[in-house]
């Protein structure tokens, strides 16, 4: 009897340790899930913000801050989504709720001001980055300060700010750039030239600074294309902006042998440089 006693009590003690060792193992399951969870939704923010198509990042970063309001990540992420969808006052209105909150940097003020000046609001976007420490010190504030300094046309400070982000990026080819255009919106047009050069050695794909940089030439009386890569495409659009640019000076003949050029460089049919060719050799009416 005693030794049967002994048996139950040691199988009740096997079922107790199978339980709480079901019950350890269901334990590490879920901590084991949470983990994995935490790790794929990080790194799907990430991919929602550089990788995925901006209206796909809105939703999934509108639905995210719906059910976790109090999490400022997924508002940021809302907030940076609504910028590259080119939602400009959706997002001021996301920027203004992520500044508001208690987790918010100075970058993020940052981050509103840039959304305010992409939605025309430059006034309010001056007032923002006046709340901003002058100890913080960023490429993307002094980007800011130098375009705003550009639209109150304080050239001196323009470049100044503009001189200070360039050193503050190891991708300066986008402020150089703008800060080229600065100089051409003046009048400065051998400054501008070397900006826009500069832009291009540092990025040679960025066709604008490309564009821009003709436009200079142009203005100069200087119609021919500086020695580059471009495509066969970029060649005829930046033959017409050529082209455009030597009928403005009063060089019409010249416009119209580039704006040709441009046609016949163009793998297909070029409709805008047709078109500004045709105006400018249509028949004189009194």
């Amino acid at each position: 009897m005693r030794h049967r006693n002994v048996l139950i009590a040691c199988a009740a003690g096997l079922i107790a340790l199978s339980a709480c060792s079901k019950d350890i193992d269901k334990d590490a399951v879920d901590r084991e899930f949470t983990g994995v969870n935490a790790i794929d939704g990080a790194g799907l923010t990430e991919v929602m913000l550089s990788a995925g198509d901006p209206e796909e990042a809105v939703a999934y970063f509108s639905r995210s801050a719906d059910q976790q309001p109090e999490r400022i990540d997924f508002q940021r992420g809302l907030a940076k989504s609504l910028v590259r969808a080119k939602r400009y006052p959706e997002a001021v209105t996301a920027w203004t709720q992520v500044v508001a909150h208690q987790g918010a940097s100075n970058e993020d003020s940052v981050a509103l001001a840039d959304a305010l000046i992409r939605n025309n609001n430059w006034d309010k976007a001056e007032q923002v980055l006046g709340t901003i420490p002058p100890t913080h010190e960023t490429f993307q504030r002094y980007r800011l300060e130098a375009m705003i300094a550009d639209s109150h046309q304080q050239w001196q400070k323009a470049d100044s700010f503009y001189e200070i982000a360039t050193g503050l990026t190891t991708k300066p080819a986008s402020v150089l750039n703008n800060w080229g255009y600065s100089k051409l919106s003046r009048g400065d047009y051998a400054d501008a030239e070397k900006l826009f050069g500069d832009a291009i050695r540092r990025d040679p794909k960025l066709f604008t600074a490309k564009n821009n940089l003709v436009l200079a030439r142009g203005a100069q009386g200087n119609y021919t294309l500086p020695v580059m890569d471009m495509t066969q495409i970029e060649r005829a659009e930046l033959l017409q902006t050529l082209g455009l640019a030597a009928v403005k000076r009063g060089d019409v003949e010249i416009g119209k042998g580039l704006l040709r050029d441009a046609l016949e460089t163009h793998p297909q049919h070029f409709e805008a440089a047709a078109r500004a060719l045709d105006a400018l050799e249509a028949p004189v009416v009194n």
